[in-house]
């Protein structure tokens, strides 16, 4: 989860935060190159007092800052794609987790678990071993290791299903049912909220989700239904 002193991504738990993070280490190597190579032109335009003033075009050089730009955009251009397009992927889901937005709350459904549902509500904040803004009364658990399919729509207006962790931010359409791969690599309870506006609560609708084994996992949803 996200602390007040973290200047960088939150700790990775998905195959889709490692290339994202990946991704964005790429840019940013790209775009660090890019400021420094311009800022060395910048000074050396600015301090050098010996100027060509009869040069009034060269074919190779406009060449050259024309492809380096292009060259750059592709190495940019190709990671992303495939990054899009393996997020999209639903790779063999082993079962499937219905979550439905609400003003100002979720509830979750296993549709394989004999329909077991229930509603997720904010905690207040009563002591200082709580996470502010945070924690739910009924967290979503799922098995760590298997692939995992989340079906996300709404029942009023438009949400956004956000783990940050887990690389994951999708939008709850009214309507309309969106769908992405859930995959978990190690334990733990992760925290997200919702990431569109939705009122005046929206604030107040954060997600919690605990990653455990298959077995516990297991004997939990026998106990629920």
């Amino acid at each position: 989860m996200s602390t007040w002193n973290m200047f960088m991504f939150q700790d990775s738990n998905s195959f889709y935060s490692d290339n994202l993070i990946s991704f964005h280490n790429l840019t940013m190597m790209m775009m660090m190159m890019i400021i420094t190579l311009t800022s060395f032109f910048i000074l050396d335009f600015m301090l050098n007092n010996f100027l060509n003033l009869t040069l009034l075009k060269n074919h190779t050089i406009e060449i050259i800052w024309t492809l380096i730009p292009m060259i750059i955009l592709m190495i940019i251009c190709f990671p992303s794609l495939k990054i899009l397009y393996y997020i999209d992927e639903i790779m063999n889901p082993y079962f499937s987790i219905k979550a439905i937005g609400h003003q100002w709350y979720w509830s979750y459904e296993y549709p394989e678990f004999n329909n077991y549902e229930f509603d997720s509500y904010m905690l207040n904040y009563e002591s200082i071993n709580q996470f502010r803004l945070l924690e739910t009364d009924n967290r979503l658990i799922i098995p760590f290791k298997i692939s995992l399919r989340m079906i996300i729509s709404s029942m009023d207006v438009i949400h956004s299903w956000t783990i940050p962790s887990l690389g994951i931010k999708v939008d709850a359409v009214p309507g309309r049912i969106n769908q992405l791969n859930l995959f978990c690599i190690r334990p733990g309870i992760y925290f997200g909220q919702c990431s569109e506006i939705c009122g005046m609560n929206h604030s107040f609708m954060p997600i919690m989700l605990e990653s455990t084994s298959y077995n516990i996992f297991l004997n939990w949803i026998k106990k629920m239904i």
